[in-house]
């Protein structure tokens, strides 16, 4: 679903000689840039350092800064991907399952995860624990205007473009996607943007939880990564040409899910968020609101370590660590990843749908919301071609569910009725419906009224509508054989979203005029040929019901 490119502006040509390309002073460091392309007119600042090493005694602990280097100036030719881990189904099963359910075709192979033999997963030659870094990508014009003046007019300073990218929690990297071509569209039409993109921990190493993980460390460190690279960008961007006051932080998946635990982090206490606008793309996250959850995972997770606590498991070498979650991951229930925001009590209070219905967020903010037409498919199993399957497979995602309330999801919110009055046609559709509801779409419904519909939300149904096929229209660039359905829906996606990180407003010269959500409840549908206004279909009684968080005994 999200793929490497590990050469990623680092084979741009041409490009200036290393001794030209000007260097940053961070204070802790002296940063140089990587690369200057003088056909996109950018600067590559690449893997600047924003945290000391999350190792030894900071394994599974937030990350704090780093430590000061100043002996020699950075250039960041070393690549950094956190360590990754792919559950076997979206490998081995998924992509045969996605082709059937689409054309009708039959499916034959074996949906049992645990007959598949566990084969060690090659990790990418630039995995490392040390891998707290980010990028920053900045137009030269910019750049160098901050550079001649002794004291940058605020005016001059350029907004900011924050990536934040998802995988499930358990894979991804900053450099998964290319961002020349977004960069080249802000300049085309307005001021151009800095793109920064970062690394945070994923699975064990960044999502462990439970109460015998924070008596000795800290839950969902993860989080902590993504909010100190934001408090970093919020010290440093204007080193670079870009305006502190006008960050936007983006993110798909598992990026737009992690934008939406920063929204509602602290239950909106906890002073101020780096950043002031945000753009969330179908955010997702399977819900983990029990302590029994955090702790049967961390457990789980020990036992193949072949140790008994935290403090030993700190004690081993990478390598093992490694080779423990790939294992862990690999075996998750399909369409899960073991792995994700954990309710904790202190970062995450609650479940942020509760949190948004209570009012205890981080108000202050403009907010872009997307999602696709068909986001559960990619998640739904094989074995829901059974309608009688379906309160199992409701029950084996959400095992704290009661039977009463599996009992009126399944006959109420989504009876057995496949004559497209509900939405869907089969059972497989059914309950890909739901998950969509409870893992993707709904968490934008919540968005959209906890800030009074003043947020700008947006369908992207050109087909097939799966989870994460927006995102090479998001990063479209026409000069590098992008292969996308409509090119004309990516041009003006990358306008609304640079120019919402320019304005607040998003709006696109080759598309329709972008109108808040308002009362009409009125969403953009970017579909395969046109782009028109609709009223949104997550503003339902499904999403009001998800909202409280019905899956689990509240306390």
């Amino acid at each position: 679903m999200h793929f490497s490119a590990a050469s990623l502006l680092l084979a741009i040509a041409p490009v200036c000689f290393a001794s030209k390309l000007p260097v940053v002073d961070l204070g802790y460091e002296l940063h140089q840039a990587l690369s200057l392309s003088e056909s996109y007119g950018i600067y590559n600042f690449s893997n600047i350092r924003y945290a000391a090493p999350p190792v030894g005694d900071l394994r599974f602990r937030a990350p704090v800064s780093p430590a000061k280097n100043r002996s020699e100036v950075q250039t960041g030719t070393q690549g950094r991907v956190c360590p990754q881990a792919q559950p076997v189904w979206s490998e081995e099963i998924a992509p045969a399952f996605l082709v059937s359910a689409l054309t009708g075709t039959q499916f034959n192979q074996s949906t049992n995860i645990s007959s598949y033999p566990y084969v060690a997963q090659p990790q990418d030659p630039r995995t490392t624990e040390d891998c707290l870094f980010l990028d920053v990508i900045a137009p030269k014009k910019i750049f160098d205007r901050a550079q001649n003046k002794t004291l940058v007019p605020k005016g001059s300073l350029a907004p900011v473009l924050v990536w934040i990218y998802g995988g499930g929690y358990t894979v991804g990297e900053k450099t998964s996607y290319d961002p020349r071509g977004l960069i080249q569209r802000s300049q085309k039409n307005g001021e151009g943007v800095i793109y920064v993109a970062l690394n945070y921990r994923l699975g064990a190493f960044g999502w462990l939880a439970g109460d015998t993980l924070t008596a000795n460390g800290t839950a969902n460190a993860a989080l902590h990564d993504q909010r100190l690279a934001l408090e970093w960008v919020k010290e440093n961007i204007h080193l670079f040409g870009g305006d502190s006051e006008r960050v936007t932080v983006i993110g798909e998946s598992a990026g737009g899910g992690s934008i939406l635990h920063q929204i509602t982090s602290y239950g909106g206490k906890g002073g101020q968020l780096p950043f002031q606008q945000a753009i969330l793309q179908s955010p997702g996250w399977y819900p983990l609101p029990t302590d029994e959850q955090h702790e049967a995972s961390l457990q789980q997770f020990l036992g193949l370590l072949n140790v008994s606590t935290v403090e030993e498991a700190r004690k081993l070498p990478t390598a093992k660590l490694v080779a423990a979650n790939a294992k862990q991951v690999y075996r998750s229930p399909y369409g899960t990843y073991t792995y994700g925001p954990a309710v904790d009590g202190t970062f995450v209070p609650k479940m942020p749908g509760e949190l948004l219905l209570e009012g205890n967020f981080h108000k202050n903010l403009s907010l872009m919301v997307g999602h696709n037409s068909n986001e559960g498919l990619l998640f739904t199993p094989p074995t829901s071609i059974n309608s009688n399957s379906y309160a199992s497979l409701l029950e084996a995602d959400l095992p704290d569910i009661q039977q009463n309330v599996t009992n009126y999801i399944s006959n109420v919110l989504y009876p057995p009725v496949y004559n497209g009055t509900y939405g869907y046609t089969n059972p497989i559709l059914r309950f890909a419906t739901t998950i969509a509801d409870i893992v993707f779409q709904c968490n934008t419904d919540y968005l959209n009224r906890a800030f009074h519909n003043q947020t700008y939300a947006y369908l992207f149904s050109v087909p097939p509508g799966l989870h994460g096929s927006d995102l090479q229209y998001t990063f479209y660039n026409p000069a590098a054989n992008s292969t996308v359905t409509s090119k004309n829906v990516a041009l003006a996606l990358q306008d609304y979203i640079t120019s919402f990180a320019e304005t607040g407003a998003p709006r696109s010269s080759v598309g329709p005029a972008f109108e808040k959500h308002g009362k009409e409840q009125q969403i953009l549908n970017l579909g395969v040929s046109n782009i028109t206004t609709i009223h949104d279909p997550t503003a339902n009684p499904r999403c009001l019901f998800w909202q409280n968080a019905p899956y689990y005994q509240h306390s």
